[in-house]
This record gives structure tokens, C-alpha cells and sequence, in this order.
């Protein structure tokens, strides 16, 4: 039996073969830019992370420059409303409805990722040194780890388990090495490490209900309404005394602004807008198109270059065993976020 194909004429099982091999080659071709365009989105994608946690990196410097001059809640209620004018355009461009379920699962996550996580993260601040808050952040990858074997029944191997005990001993010596180490201005205390790693714990809420947002909705969507809705809460959490203040007769401090420096307006600027808004769009719009456990290593340019700025730029000291520990957990942020090839599924119900 003979028949044609591609222009040549084929018999038996070896013009079968041929055909199929002909066959493959066109699908393999065809494939070919939707192989390249999804290579291109994943490093796009990681580069999106890397680019945020060098932003986030600079966090906690231009916040304790803000710090100096007003309170913990005036900073970060100035902070996110510069944030809300960076992701406004966002908004206005983009209107999703969401559901009841995605409502109740945005305004959670707004809570968690704004007012009590950043009120818990810079009243830690207040305490304690840039240096050891930053490298407490490292343990964000850890974190999330964790989460993802408590939530998604992810097994950690024998090193997994490894990297998660010497993060905790890092931890625990990144606290304990603040107690003689004293910087030029600061002091690191063990109840501002540990405000900063209880945000870290509302941090990690926030991420696995933004990462189920995103399965129906755009990361620039949920990124932009996360922000508008939590800084509405605290907006309501810090100014609320003031507005009850006729009804309750109780003094309170308005919100401070003609004596505020121009270096404390840059860094709440710089704070908001790249430190805030951009950094939370390319963070979402990042593990959007990569694993967030390969992204994740990403996160731990913050502790490094926030650990860097306090030594070089503010005066801050560190002890040894501060040292010590910060390497203990960048390094077993790197082990857990670079092992493995799949990404488990993070929900939280």
C-alpha cells in the first residue's frame, strides 16, 4: 500500500513512522513561540521579584528616617497614602467585581497586609535597630515554607527540616545578639524582634489570600485594591480618636505636617510609592508567572541590603552571634526556596 505525504510517496510502517516523525516536527515547531514567549514571562517574572525585594530592601531605612520626626501610626498612615496615589490610576483603570467569598477574602487580606502588619512591623521598628529588624525579615521564606506544608501537605525532606531548624536558631541569635550590641542611636530589644516576626506571621496571611485572589483576578487588580481597602482601615484605626475626639473629650495629637522636615516627606514618598505600591505589583505580577517558592529567594535581598543600609548608612552595630544568626537564615531561606521543582498549592479556606 502506498500513499503520499509532504510531497514524497511513503510505504509500509516506514512511511507511518515518517509521517509521524513529520508530524512532531511541525507541532514541535509550532510550539516553539509559546515555549519562548512562557521562558520570556519567567524571567520577566523573576527579575519582577528580585527588583521588589531590592525595593523592599530600603523599607525600613526611609521609615526610620520618617520615624524621627512622628509616630509610628502618623508614618504609616502617610506611607499608604502616598501608596494609594501610586495605585489609583490602577484602580480607576481596572473594576473587577468580586464576589462575596472574594470580598470577604480581599477585606482579610487587606487587613492583615496593612494596618496589623505594618503597625506591628514598625512599632517593632520603634524598639529595635534597622539592622535586626531587616535580618528578622528573613525568615519570610521560611514562613512561607511552613505554610506551605501545614496548608498544601507539602512533606519537607530531611534538609527542609534542617533549614528550617537553623533558621529558628538564627532567629533566636539574631534577638539574643542584640543585647549587648548597641548601635550609635538605637538599641535592639527582644520586644521589637519579636513584634517583627509576629508581622511576619500577618505578612504571610496576607500573601496566601492574595495568591488566591489572583486565581480569578489580575495581580495588578488585587495589588491595587489590597492597598485602596487596607489603608481605608487605617485610616479608620489612626484617625478614628480624632474623629470620636468631640464625643469622648479626649485629647489627641493631629496628624503632624507643617513642621515635618523635607527628608521625612522624601522617605514617606519613597517609602509609599516605590516601597509600597511598586513593590507590591511587581511582587504579585512576579510570582504570578513563577513558582513563589523559586521567587522566594528573592525576598532574601531585604534583610541583606536593609542589614547593610543600617550598618553603613545609620551607624548600627552588630554583634557576632547577630551576624551569625542572619546567616543562619538567609541561608536556610536559599535551601528551602532553590530545592524542589514544584510548586504546592497554598490555600487557605
Amino acid at each position: 500500500m502506498y500513499f503520499h505525504r509532504c510531497g514524497r510517496v511513503l510505504a509500509g510502517a516506514g512511511g507511518r513512522r515518517a509521517v509521524c516523525e513529520s508530524k512532531r516536527g511541525m507541532t514541535e515547531r509550532a510550539a516553539q513561540p509559546g515555549i519562548r514567549a512562557a521562558r520570556g514571562a519567567r524571567i520577566l517574572g523573576y527579575g519582577a521579584c528580585a527588583l521588589a525585594g531590592t525595593l523592599w530592601g530600603t523599607g525600613f531605612y526611609f521609615g526610620r528616617l520618617a520615624l524621627n520626626e512622628m509616630s509610628v501610626e502618623h508614618m504609616v498612615l502617610y506611607r499608604f497614602l502616598f501608596a494609594s496615589l501610586g495605585v489609583a490610576p490602577a484602580a480607576l483603570r481596572n473594576r473587577p467585581r468580586f464576589t462575596p467569598a472574594e470580598m470577604r477574602t480581599l477585606l482579610l487580606a487587606a487587613a492583615f497586609g496593612i494596618p496589623i502588619q505594618f503597625l506591628l512591623q514598625f512599632h517593632g521598628l520603634a524598639l529595635t535597630t534597622v539592622s535586626h529588624a531587616s535580618l528578622m525579615v528573613g525568615a519570610m521564606p521560611v514562613l512561607l515554607a511552613a505554610a506551605a506544608a501545614l496548608f498544601a501537605g507539602e512533606r519537607l525532606d530531611w534538609m527542609g527540616w534542617v533549614a528550617l531548624s537553623g533558621s529558628t536558631v538564627g532567629a533566636a541569635l539574631v534577638v539574643l545578639g542584640g543585647s549587648h550590641a548597641t548601635t550609635g542611636n538605637e538599641t535592639p530589644s527582644l520586644a521589637g524582634d519579636l513584634l517583627v516576626i509576629l508581622s511576619l506571621i500577618t505578612a504571610l496571611a496576607w500573601v496566601l489570600l492574595s495568591k488566591k485572589l489572583m486565581r480569578t483576578h489580575s495581580p495588578v487588580e488585587v495589588s491595587a485594591y489590597t492597598i485602596l481597602t487596607g489603608t481605608a482601615m487605617l485610616a479608620a484605626v489612626v484617625m478614628g480618636p480624632q474623629w470620636l475626639a468631640p464625643i469622648t473629650h479626649q485629647k489627641v495629637d493631629p496628624l503632624p505636617f507643617a513642621h515635618v522636615s523635607r527628608t521625612a516627606w522624601i522617605a514617606l514618598a519613597i517609602g509609599g510609592l516605590l516601597c509600597t505600591a511598586t513593590t507590591t505589583f511587581l511582587w504579585n505580577w512576579g510570582i504570578h508567572h513563577v513558582p513563589a517558592s523559586r521567587g522566594g529567594v528573592f525576598l532574601n535581598i531585604e534583610p541583606a541590603l536593609g542589614s547593610l543600609l543600617g550598618v553603613e548608612l545609620l551607624g548600627e552595630r552588630l554583634g557576632p552571634y547577630a551576624w551569625l544568626g542572619g546567616a543562619l537564615i538567609i541561608g536556610a531561606a536559599v535551601v528551602l526556596t532553590t530545592r524542589g521543582h514544584e510548586e504546592p498549592e497554598i490555600i487557605l479556606e
